[in-house]
């Protein structure tokens, strides 16, 4: 394996984790709103992310730091040609990391308002990025110079609107089956009748993605067994977590869903591979792992870094995940986020 093809596989283990960990996240933020049904329900609710939300963050960071090194070319067309939607994205996180340190801080009338911004940022982002990988998949108008000149249409069209609506209603599933396996009381009963729906929901939702996805893109053609498979693979597990929790069993039912991400994720970075941004122009005009890379010094450099200091991250992220491992009941001290 090449240092190109290692760091592609390192940025989409990145983005991996990133919509694994922080999809729990937005799925918890958005259901303040769907599930909870006052103000004590919403407090538990949070109370299960606090520790972990802004460390979920990082994973997104470190996923752009590694493309801006990596591969600069990428981090340059895509950056700049997706500006609008990255602030609008940055925006609503920004709002939502806010709205979590604000929202005991201030005055008990103000309070609301800051959940309502928990619920927008979870929302917002959760979609855009959706948006922005179904269509970094479909194809941009990227010309010679690996400059992108987008207009609405190329951002917003069926494929990249079901992608965005499908994440979002994948982050749901996976926040109440989060919600299920950390709560103890009526909101994890309600919870568990809710995902009954949203499982049937989520599978619609995939099989009208595995549709647009043969009919707006190249990926069943370029990768003409792995595409299905994976996408077979994410319908699979989302009936295992169907199936786990109406027999109670949330910690399958989680690791079930947490495969559906890993599944629908892992098809998109497949199929793009070995390009990182495809032009609707012309092929000629792709970028790939090798006309977008650093030099080879530089990946090497990189590598030996990364590899040093990865075993400490991954390691102070699964002890926090084993310290604040105990479900939280809806007498459980408001503050903890």
């Amino acid at each position: 394996m090449s240092l190109n093809e290692l760091w592609f596989l390192l940025v989409a283990v990145l983005f991996i984790g990133f919509f694994i960990l922080e999809g729990f996240d937005f799925g918890v933020g958005m259901s303040t709103r769907f599930l909870a049904h006052d103000q004590k329900e919403r407090d538990q609710l949070v109370t299960t992310i606090g520790p972990f939300w802004d460390a979920n963050e990082v994973w997104l960071l470190t996923a752009g730091g590694a493309i801006f090194a990596a591969f600069p070319e990428w981090y340059a067309t895509m950056f700049s040609g997706y500006y609008l939607p990255f602030v609008l994205f940055l925006l609503a996180l920004i709002v939502r990391g806010v709205a979590f340190e604000f929202r005991h801080k201030v005055d008990a009338k103000w309070t609301s308002l800051w959940d309502w911004m928990i619920f927008i940022g979870s929302i917002v982002p959760a979609f855009v990025l959706g948006v922005l990988f179904t269509s970094l998949v479909r194809g941009m108008p990227i010309d010679a110079s690996a400059n992108m000149y987008a207009g609405f249409t190329d951002y917003f069209n069926l494929y990249s609107i079901v992608g965005g609506i499908a994440m979002v209603v994948i982050c749901f599933v996976h926040g109440l089956t989060y919600i299920g396996l950390r709560t103890e009381g009526p909101i994890r009963e309600r919870a568990q009748k809710m995902l009954t729906k949203m499982y049937i929901v989520l599978l619609v939702g995939l099989l009208a993605f595995a549709v647009l996805t043969y009919v707006s893109t190249d990926l069943f053609e370029a990768r003409p067994l792995a595409t299905p498979l994976l996408l077979f693979g994410a319908v699979v597990t989302t009936v295992l977590a169907y199936f786990f929790t109406g027999k109670r069993m949330e910690g399958w039912a989680f690791t079930m869903t947490t495969g559906t991400i890993l599944f629908t994720v892992t098809t998109l970075f497949v199929g793009l591979f070995p390009r990182v941004m495809i032009s609707s122009i012309s092929s000629d005009f792709n970028l790939t792992i090798m006309n977008a890379s650093s030099s080879p010094y530089t990946l090497k450099v990189m590598t030996i870094v990364s590899l040093t200091l990865l075993p400490f991250v991954l390691g102070y992220q699964i002890w926090s995940y084993y310290i604040f491992r105990k479900r939280v009941s809806d007498s459980e001290p408001v503050g903890h986020e």
